[in-house]
C-alpha cells in the first residue's frame, strides 16, 4: 500500500494524480487537520508531527509514503529517511514532493531565473533554493512567502476578489524579478493555478508538485522493482483525518475532484 501524508487538503491533489497515473495500487491518505497549518511551526515540532504520521501509516500496512506536504518535505524528510527509517522501518520508503519538483523546474528554466511560493515555514528552511543550487549553482532563485493564501482557500474564498488582489501582491516581486519559471511550492495553490497563470502572464511555467511527483514515481516504482513487488493492488482508497469536520469534507471534495468519504483518527 502507498501512503500519502499531508498536514491538510493539498496532498489530495498529490493523490489525485496518483490515481490517474497509477491506479491499480492501494493508496492510504492521511490528513493532519486537527494541527494544520504546519508552515509557521518550527523544524522540531514538524519532524515530530511527520515522525508520528509516517509511523501510522507503516503501522497500517504502507510500505512507501509521499509526503505530499512541502513543509513536511522541507522540514522532516532527511532526518526521516537518514535517522528515522534506518532505526525503525529499514525496509520501508519514504519519499517528498520538493526534490522532484526542483528537477522539473531545472528542465523547463531557460534563464534559470525561478521563482518559488510557498508557505513561510517552507520559503524560511530554503529547502527549495538549496535543492536548486546543489543541481545548478548557476540558477537565481527568488522565493515569496504567501502566508494568506492557505487560510483563504481553507475558508473557501479562492474566488474571492480579495484573493485576487492579494495573489497580485504576492507575485509583483516575482514578475519584477523576470523569473520564467515559478514553483507552487505549496499543494494548496494548485486551486489558484489559473488565477496565478493569468497574472504571471504567458511564457511563464508552472510547476505544481502533484503532477511532476506522480510522474516520479512512476519511475521510481520502474527502477525499485524490490519496493514495486510489495505494494498491494486490490485498487483500494482510504481517506483519515485527524479532525473531520464538515468543512474537510467540502475543502476534500474540491481538491480531490470527487466526494470523499473520510475516517477520523488518533496519531
Amino acid at each position: 500500500m502507498i501512503g500519502v501524508f499531508d498536514s491538510g487538503f493539498g496532498g489530495l491533489v498529490v493523490l489525485r494524480e496518483f490515481l490517474q497515473l497509477l491506479p491499480g495500487y492501494d493508496y492510504l491518505y492521511l490528513g493532519d487537520n486537527a494541527r494544520i497549518p504546519y508552515g509557521t511551526r518550527s523544524d522540531r515540532v514538524v519532524l515530530r508531527f511527520t515522525e508520528q504520521a509516517v509511523d501510522y501509516l507503516f503501522r497500517q500496512g504502507c510500505r512507501l509514503i509521499i509526503l505530499a506536504c512541502h513543509t513536511a518535505s522541507a522540514k522532516a524528510l532527511r532526518t526521516i529517511q537518514q535517522v528515522y527509517l534506518p532505526v525503525h522501518y529499514h525496509e520501508n520508503r519514504v519519499l517528498g514532493v520538493v526534490i522532484p519538483t526542483v528537477e522539473e523546474a531545472l528542465a523547463k528554466s531557460r534563464s534559470k531565473r525561478i521563482g518559488v511560493i510557498g508557505t513561510e515555514g517552507t520559503v524560511a528552511s530554503q529547502s527549495f533554493e538549496l535543492e536548486l543550487k546543489k543541481l545548478d549553482p548557476t540558477v537565481e532563485v527568488i522565493q515569496q512567502a504567501c502566508p494568506l493564501l492557505v487560510p483563504l482557500i481553507e475558508a473557501g474564498e479562492q474566488d474571492w476578489e480579495g484573493t485576487a488582489m492579494i495573489l497580485r501582491r504576492y507575485l509583483a516581486p516575482l514578475k519584477a524579478a523576470r523569473v520564467d519559471t515559478l514553483i507552487l511550492g505549496c499543494t494548496h495553490y494548485s486551486i489558484l493555478k489559473d488565477q496565478i497563470r493569468g497574472i504571471m502572464g504567458n511564457g511563464r511555467e508552472l510547476i505544481c508538485s502533484g503532477q511532476v511527483t506522480a510522474a516520479k514515481l512512476v519511475d521510481y516504482l520502474r527502477r525499485h522493482p524490490e519496493m514495486e513487488g510489495r505494494l498491494s493492488r486490490g485498487g483500494q482508497r482510504r481517506y483519515l483525518t485527524t479532525d473531520l469536520t464538515p468543512r474537510f469534507q467540502q475543502l476534500a471534495g474540491l481538491f480531490m475532484g470527487q466526494p470523499v468519504n473520510s475516517e477520523v483518527v488518533e496519531l
